[in-house]
């Protein structure tokens, strides 16, 4: 036996004791089970409240939505000039509303002024809300007016300006005094966002994955040592891919499952995809399309081309 296949075998041998006692040491923990979280089949989110149907992040879209029977929606927050959290996506609104302007730099009254419907075109190509005006809405707003649908909630401001500093707070006592803490999913693509709510809310509340743990999770199931993984999210709301690592595999989801994380995709538009998703085991479907995905799923009324 030569020198070099000797120190291969070692390598071998070292690296399956290194696995062995891991894996002997290691007692991965499941995540408690979450309220929220909590429903016997794959879930539709209305994603922005059904953006291609609605003018996203609007009172009327959340309607729309709700009529279909979706069971909850996803929807994005900001923080206002004069620290109202109000639900949009853009640092500007430019691309929706028939205004112009940074959310924190202007007060909720300025927003309300505005026309957040006014660029929305619908399915048939009409500019249908130029003469319906669709107002922004505040969180509080959202949550009072829906009180039986979960609400996946995704902190925008950036972590270290000031809007994102206060967000973890202000959203914390604002569920805390709505009693709301058991229907919504808190998360942020910034990791350290979910954790500064969850100094405030201590586990109170189910929270969604940020990158670098989504990057973790991956890591750990593809490599030796899935089982070092101990989660610190109760949900993982992800996109099928990530740069070109497919996050959609049946083994994957089945991963996290076993760990009591449920998997959500967005954003899910065809029927087709919907489907591959929830046969591979997805727990729940982000779309724009709620009536596409209502059909699919409970076989409500045929969806609008």
């Amino acid at each position: 036996m030569g020198k070099k296949t000797k120190v291969a075998i070692a390598i071998a041998a070292a690296s399956a004791a290194a696995w062995a006692g891991s894996k002997a040491l290691s007692n991965p923990q499941k995540r408690d089970n979450k309220t929220a979280l909590t429903y016997e089949h794959p879930i539709v989110l209305a994603h922005r409240g059904g953006s291609l149907l609605a003018p996203e992040c609007t009172m009327e879209a959340f309607e729309l939505a709700a009529e279909l029977g979706v069971h909850g929606f996803e929807i994005d927050i900001r923080l206002t000039k004069d620290e109202e959290i109000v639900v949009f996506h853009d640092e500007y609104v430019d691309r929706t509303s028939n205004g112009s302007g940074r959310i924190a730099d202007m007060t909720l009254e300025e927003l309300k002024n505005l026309n957040f419907g006014y660029n929305f075109v619908d399915l048939d190509g009409y500019f249908t809300y130029r003469d319906e005006p669709a107002k922004i809405i505040t969180l509080r707003e959202l949550l009072d007016r829906f009180p039986n649908k979960l609400v996946n909630i995704d902190m925008k401001d950036e972590p270290n300006t000031y809007e994102g500093g206060l967000m973890p707070s202000k959203l914390w006592r604002l569920l805390e005094e709505l009693n709301v803490e058991d229907r919504v999913v808190i998360t942020s693509f910034h990791d350290e966002q979910i954790d500064r709510f969850n100094l405030y809310a201590q586990n109170r509340v189910a929270l969604g994955a940020g990158v670098s743990e989504v990057r973790k999770a991956y890591t750990s199931f593809t490599s030796q040592f899935g089982h070092l993984y101990h989660p610190k999210v109760d949900v993982f709301q992800i996109p099928t891919k990530y740069g070109v690592l497919p996050l959609d595999t049946t083994g994957f989801i089945h991963f996290l499952d076993k760990l009591n994380i449920p998997v959500h995709y967005w954003t899910i538009n065809d029927a087709e995809e919907m489907a591959r998703l929830i046969a591979n085991g997805a727990k729940g479907i982000v779309t724009d399309r709620p009536d596409i995905a209502m059909n699919l799923l409970f076989n409500t009324e045929e969806p609008t081309n």
